[in-house]
């Protein structure tokens, strides 16, 4: 448009015709320096230029005076439609953010809900596993020990409901998470580092000869390192329990350290396990992952002297400690 539009106001100044409408080139130059790419607009304006050029030339009472008044005209329409296509690429601009914004928002969610499910999933695998292992033992024990020690049998008995109502209850607060109303308050009643004591007493109520032995001087952590904490010692006593074959002992070592917490369980069964960094065994890559969560490492494996033997460092220096 702009093209014949100029083709027309030359044929117009051959002919001497002076008009108005002239200013449809105005018009023409303000869409081309808004619509198409700044050197189009450029040589719009140039041929509008010259136009003008012609024009004082022509008609201008005053050359200068025409050429500057028309000049003005044509800048002001370039600058116009440029300053139009610069805001309308900022604001495209700012929508494809937002949009990518929203996109990645949604994709954090995603992957905030896959990172909650694994840790539910976590925390179900140790608690189902440990309890039903050492329900199992108990029930063996107690069915072995009916006729021949009835008191025995009766306390393996209770054993086994006390520790079947304490997995209804975790069970219970692990799938309250999913509820929004109950999430916060549910999940502050972790177990922590002083409940290991509990899971070592539950070892030894199995028949296998379990310790707790603790160095060093405790000092308070925050809720998930003693979480992590209490989870490593509880998924290596239920390997021990469901997987160490003729173990009769069981140690617990707690480790205190100015700058990390170790953990070390022993047992003197036969290896019959893989170790935490092998593929497949969602307890023992488990225990590395809660470890490295907080910057530790964790590893499993048979011992020289016989057994197994899983062992976890976890920093305290940088944690959020209460």
């Amino acid at each position: 448009m702009l093209a014949v539009t100029a083709v027309v106001a030359f044929a117009q100044w051959l002919a001497g015709l002076p008009l108005l409408a002239d200013v449809a080139l105005l018009a023409a130059l303000y869409t081309v320096a808004a619509d198409r790419p700044r050197r189009v607009a450029v040589a719009g304006a140039v041929i509008l230029e010259c136009g003008a050029v012609l024009a004082a030339v022509r008609w201008g009472a005053s050359a200068p005076v025409t050429f500057a008044s028309l000049s003005g005209a044509v800048v002001a329409a370039l600058v116009t439609g440029l300053y139009v296509r610069a805001r309308r690429a900022h604001v495209a601009s700012l929508v494809e953010r937002a949009a990518r914004l929203e996109f990645e928002r949604d994709q954090q969610a995603l992957l905030a809900a896959a990172a909650e499910r694994a840790r539910i999933s976590r925390d179900m695998h140790d608690v189902v596993a440990h309890s039903l292992a050492v329900v199992v033992s108990l029930a063996n024990g107690a069915t072995a020990k009916l006729g021949r020690d009835p008191e025995q049998s009766r306390e393996a008995l209770e054993s086994i409901s006390e520790i079947g109502r304490q997995a209804l209850a975790d069970t219970r607060r692990l799938l309250s998470v999913l509820r929004a109303e109950e999430a916060i308050a549910e999940r502050t009643q972790q177990p922590g580092i002083e409940q290991i004591a509990d899971l070592v007493g539950h070892a030894d109520s199995t028949g296998l000869a379990a310790t707790l032995t603790v160095r060093g001087d405790p000092v308070p952590v925050a809720v998930g390192l003693a979480l992590a904490a209490y989870r490593i010692v509880q998924e290596a006593i239920t390997n021990t329990i469901k997987h160490a074959e003729g173990a009769t002992s069981a140690a617990v070592e707690l480790t205190w350290t100015p700058r990390c917490l170790q953990i070390t369980v022993t047992d003197d069964g036969h290896c019959t396990r893989r170790p935490a960094d092998s593929p497949g065994g969602i307890g023992l890559v488990g225990i590395r992952e809660r470890a490295a969560l907080y910057d530790g490492t964790a590893t499993a494996g048979p011992r020289q002297q016989g057994g197994w033997q899983v062992s976890a460092t976890i920093p305290l220096t940088g944690q959020d400690q209460q």
